[in-house]
This record gives C-alpha cells, sequence and structure tokens, in this order.
C-alpha cells in the first residue's frame, strides 16, 4: 500500500484511521514492541495460571489434569494458624513502614531543600541515595554486623556508655521488627526524596515572597504553602505505594531466622515456604492471590477517598 493510499484511508473509518496512525507512527510503535513483549510475557501470561489456586495441583498431575476444587484451598488459608500469623506480621511490618517510612522522604526533602549551599546538598543527595543500590542481602549482612553481640558497634556502644549486657537484636522478637523497618527507612529513604526535591522546584517563588512580607517564618512557610503545594504529590505516591505495602519478601527474607518466626513470618516468606519448600503450589498461589486482592482493595479504597477529599485519583 502506498503513502498516497494510507493518507486517504483517514478519511474512510475509524479503520482508515487506525491504518494511517500505524503509519504515520510506525518507528515509535516498533520501539513499543520490546515493552509490550514483556508486559505480554511477564505480567498477562502468568494470569493464565491463577487456575492453580482453584485445582488439587501438583506437579505430576501438570495444570490441564489437574482436578478443580472451588474454594478448598482458600477455606485452608482461615483454618491455618500459620497464614494468620503471616498475615498480622505482614499487616504490622506494613503498618510501621507507612508510619515510620512514609514520612522520611518528605522531611528529608524538606531539609534538603533548605540547604543554600549546592555542592553541599549535592554531597549529601549522593549520600543518601546510596543505600537504594544496595542489594537486600549486602544491607542485611550490614546490619547484621552493627547489631552484632560479639563486637557489633552498637552493642559496643550500649556497653561501654551505658554498662549494660549486649542485646542480640537479630534474634530478640521485641525488637526484630523494629530492625526490619529501620532498616527499609535506612535504605530508601534518600531514593523517595527524589520525587519530592522535584516537586518543590514547581512552587511559584512569588508565594513565598508573599509570605515574607506578611511576616511568616519559615516553619509557617512550610506549613501553609510547602506542604500543601506538594500534597497531590504525596497522595499520589502514597497510593501508589500501597500497591506494594504487602509485598515483603527480600529483606525479611534475608533477614529471618527461626528464633524470631513467629514475629517475621509475613505472607510472602509463607508463600515461599509452602510452595518452594512444601512444594504444595496449589495452596500457595491460592495464598498469593488472597494477598493480591487485599493490595488491590487497599488501593481501591485509598483511591476513592483521596478523590472525594482532594480529587486527586491515580486511577481513573
Amino acid at each position: 500500500m502506498g503513502n498516497s493510499q494510507i493518507i486517504k484511508g483517514q478519511t474512510k473509518g475509524i479503520w482508515g484511521k487506525l491504518k494511517y496512525d500505524l503509519w504515520r507512527y510506525k518507528f515509535v510503535y516498533f520501539l513499543m514492541i520490546p515493552g509490550l513483549l514483556l508486559l505480554l510475557i511477564f505480567s498477562y501470561y502468568p494470569l493464565y495460571f491463577l487456575q492453580i489456586a482453584f485445582k488439587k495441583y501438583t506437579i505430576y498431575t501438570g495444570l490441564e489434569g489437574a482436578v478443580w476444587c472451588g474454594l478448598d484451598n482458600f477455606k485452608r488459608l482461615f483454618e491455618t494458624r500459620y497464614f494468620l500469623q503471616a498475615i498480622k506480621n505482614t499487616f504490622i511490618i506494613s503498618f510501621m513502614k507507612i508510619i515510620i517510612g512514609f514520612p522520611m522522604p518528605i522531611i528529608l526533602a524538606l531539609l534538603l531543600n533548605e540547604i543554600r549551599s549546592v555542592w553541599f546538598k549535592k554531597g549529601i543527595q549522593t549520600i543518601v541515595y546510596l543505600p537504594h543500590f544496595l542489594s537486600w542481602v549486602i544491607v542485611a549482612s550490614i546490619w547484621i554486623n552493627i547489631l552484632s553481640p560479639e563486637g557489633g558497634i552498637v552493642n559496643e556502644f550500649l556497653v561501654k556508655v551505658f554498662h549494660i549486657d549486649p542485646i542480640f537484636f537479630m534474634a530478640d522478637k521485641s525488637v526484630f521488627r523494629w530492625v526490619v523497618v529501620a532498616a527499609d527507612v535506612w535504605k530508601e529513604t534518600g531514593w523517595g526524596t527524589i520525587i519530592y526535591l522535584a516537586a518543590l522546584t514547581g512552587i511559584d517563588l512569588a508565594l513565598y515572597e508573599s509570605a515574607r512580607v506578611d511576616g511568616a517564618n519559615r516553619l509557617q512557610q512550610i506549613l501553609h504553602i510547602t506542604l500543601p503545594s506538594i500534597l497531590p504529590v504525596i497522595l499520589v505516591v502514597f497510593i501508589l505505594g500501597l500497591a506494594k505495602v504487602l509485598n515483603i519478601f527480600d529483606q525479611v527474607f534475608v533477614m529471618y531466622n527461626p528464633v524470631v518466626a513467629e514475629v517475621a513470618e509475613t505472607i510472602d516468606t509463607y508463600v515461599y515456604q509452602i510452595g518452594m519448600v512444601n512444594g504444595d503450589i496449589a495452596f500457595a498461589t491460592a495464598v498469593g492471590l488472597f494477598k493480591n486482592i487485599i493490595s488491590l482493595v487497599l488501593v481501591l479504597g485509598t483511591n476513592w477517598i483521596s478523590k472525594k477529599i482532594q480529587g486527586v485519583s491515580v486511577i481513573d
């Protein structure tokens, strides 16, 4: 088909316009092919295997040979004490991360925004960004060594300054969750400031000048100008963050030990234990699907509340 024929096609209804757009932007669509393939292979194709959650599936029967069992796997969820414990731990750790971890990038971005020395500001930014690029294996090793009861810098400080016995942080049920949250904050806070610093650059400086004329101090300017200006960004980040707030595997898996299993087992580590170690793939799939449904409800609920209160919506 020649160029003239394609251009004429744009006047012949929706199919003609589609052909014209495909021809006109063919290079753009060509560049989209790798991303679309990745999306189809790793995001949409796996949805086909969600039926495992509704079957008595084993590696011997295969997917097609497995017998349908309806909601039996989901009924087992609430009859298993370890699953209920995993749900409890997941929500507790997630809630602690939201309460403690979510405001930290905002606070750090506001503090960095107040620094007037460009080289000093960039130096601080580089330092606080670096932990994000470390894998959780490395981060866990660092924290385990720092908190070690034998030679760890934290316990050395406690012993020499406060004259108390060393604390085995990684095996203490009362503090393990706090260690998990603290490590997550240390690793991700710097990276989270990037979007807020970008949002701060979009605030009209005339607002601050007017506020100074009216006698507002720096704290008042932050409370009445800065925070309201970046509130839509904060809400969007919060809603998107809820989609993965229950995904707690890498960190807990590398910091986990049997001594703290009662307070450390999360849904993701439970799925790994049931599916990969015990081989109960059908039940593990049901657990994972149930967790994803909870995440979807959290996102939709928060998005609805945000839309009603602030008019900010991510989904529609």
